[in-house]
């Protein structure tokens, strides 16, 4: 069910801005396989799956000091970041897939722009190589102006840096943008963005969307396209 915080005008919107991970696909078990991978070269115990998936969103390093537990060596922090990017890009697509509705969704809202200028790009916390490698390898490319990851610019989400780049790019104005997600991360980037906000809830992390309330709530892709019909 579509649920509007804010009164939104879909017809106004000429930027879409998505994040990759828990919005557009479902990466879960390839993250926690990867992660799972690194504590074993490390002689740690591996960790369950809910708990590593609830650590994603900050982008790698941020995943790794979180899944060895904010470690003060810094030598082990990086051996475990280096195996852990090097297992991930070997294994990124063994069980990765786009959620369901999500390419009908995109197709919608491309073709419900009545030839008014409308772009869609992706905004991710995931280094910038592996998010362009899988959004082209699952067949999302062709709906994206640009595709950015969480080394593509000094900053990470929710730092607006990435959005308002992207936002200048497409000559819009932060009113004219919407930014999609399933975390609070998300909705805190497009509020420093000035830009309107949606959680999607079937993600990751949609109890953090309860943190910082999107402007519109959606429970599954095929919303998405209704939102543009």
């Amino acid at each position: 069910m579509i649920r509007f915080h804010r009164q939104f005008d879909p017809h106004m919107i000429r930027l879409l801005i998505f994040d990759l991970d828990g919005t557009l696909i479902d990466s879960r078990l390839d993250l926690i396989h990867s992660v799972n991978a690194m504590m074993r070269y490390l002689n740690r115990p591996e960790l369950p799956g809910d708990v590593v998936a609830s650590y994603v969103g900050d982008g790698a390093p941020m995943l790794v000091q979180r899944a060895l537990g904010d470690p003060q060596d810094e030598e082990v922090l990086r051996r475990g970041l280096d195996y852990f990017l090097a297992y991930y890009r070997e294994h990124k697509l063994d069980h990765t897939h786009v959620y369901d509705g999500v390419k009908e969704a995109l197709a919608a809202i491309r073709d419900s722009a009545n030839g008014l200028p409308r772009s869609m790009a992706v905004l991710s916390n995931k280094p910038v190589n592996p998010s362009r490698a899988i959004v082209e390898a699952l067949g999302l490319g062709e709906f994206f102006a640009s595709v950015y990851g969480g080394n593509s610019f000094p900053t990470k989400k929710p730092d607006p840096e990435g959005a308002q780049t992207i936002l200048k790019q497409a000559s819009a104005k932060p009113e004219e943008a919407l930014i999609v997600g399933d975390s609070s991360i998300d909705i805190t980037t497009g509020r420093n963005a000035g830009m309107w906000t949606c959680g999607v809830t079937y993600g990751f992390a949609p109890h953090t969307l309860q943190e910082n309330p999107p402007d519109i709530v959606l429970d599954s892709p095929r919303e998405l396209a209704q939102l543009f019909a």
